[in-house]
């Protein structure tokens, strides 16, 4: 995560890119008002046990089937949301970062909150006792990451924001619902904007916001990994225990 980040004259298409990221963040206030009352779910009686996300042997697990993928995603975007409120409140981010770099880190952030109350909110409506099977809000830990310097501030979104884009990629197959796969699809594609944004403010005037070590070269797709991929490189952050048995 403290790869060396070299600085390098802005890339004039970041604003550009920025423009995008502003629309991006808005299209998912509105999509955010459309989840909570979809859910093909009628009969939730009949569910089975490990559909539902919940305690399970003392320990929180993140369930199966499309609430099991959501409830996934929204842990992921409860530590994007986090790493990025630490990244525009860390004490000299005036400093560290130039102004286009603050523009976007801060876009990042907003979107981040935003994505985080999306899924919150939808899971709230949508599942049958929110009370017991919502996820609870996570404690993260980024050891010794110094949200001061530039360099391990953007190795590290570039890693979360990758890791990110794979893991909703990898999570489509399991979406049953066609409501909820398209409103992920809108989701990823603001993700993927938001790993090019930081890719490029990382290495600007290069091919990276779109490099074959994301891009598989016999595809033209972004990687895509599974749940059990995925959780074991995040809770590299994540100190709330929690399982994810009845996902791939």
């Amino acid at each position: 995560m403290k790869n060396e980040v070299k600085i390098h004259e802005v890339d004039p298409s970041l604003d550009s890119r920025r423009s995008f990221l502003k629309l991006s963040g808005l299209t998912l206030v509105t999509a955010g008002l459309v989840l909570a009352g979809c859910s093909d779910n009628d009969n939730n009686d009949e569910m089975p046990d490990n559909t539902l996300p919940g305690i399970k042997n003392g320990i929180f697990d993140l369930g199966s089937g499309d609430f099991g993928v959501l409830t996934y995603a929204y842990a992921l975007e409860q530590l994007e949301a986090d790493f990025y409120t630490k990244v525009v409140n860390a004490a000299n981010f005036n400093t560290t970062f130039n102004d286009i770099e603050r523009q976007v880190l801060t876009d990042l952030y907003h979107h981040e909150v935003v994505h985080r109350d999306f899924f919150k909110a939808a899971l709230t409506g949508a599942l049958p006792d929110p009370s017991s099977q919502l996820l609870p809000s996570l404690a993260f830990s980024y050891g010794s990451l110094n949200f001061n310097s530039r360099n391990e501030v953007l190795a590290t979104a570039k890693a979360l924001e990758d890791t990110g884009v794979a893991a909703y990629n990898g999570a489509g197959k399991l979406i049953k619902s066609a409501d909820y796969l398209l409103l992920a699809g809108k989701i990823v594609s603001v993700e993927a904007r938001h790993a090019s944004a930081i890719r490029s403010l990382i290495n600007p005037n290069s091919k990276d916001f779109a490099g074959d070590d994301v891009v598989s070269a016999s595809t033209g797709l972004d990687v895509a990994q599974d749940p059990s991929k995925i959780l074991p490189i995040a809770g590299g952050f994540i100190t709330t225990k929690f399982t994810a048995k009845y996902l791939p």
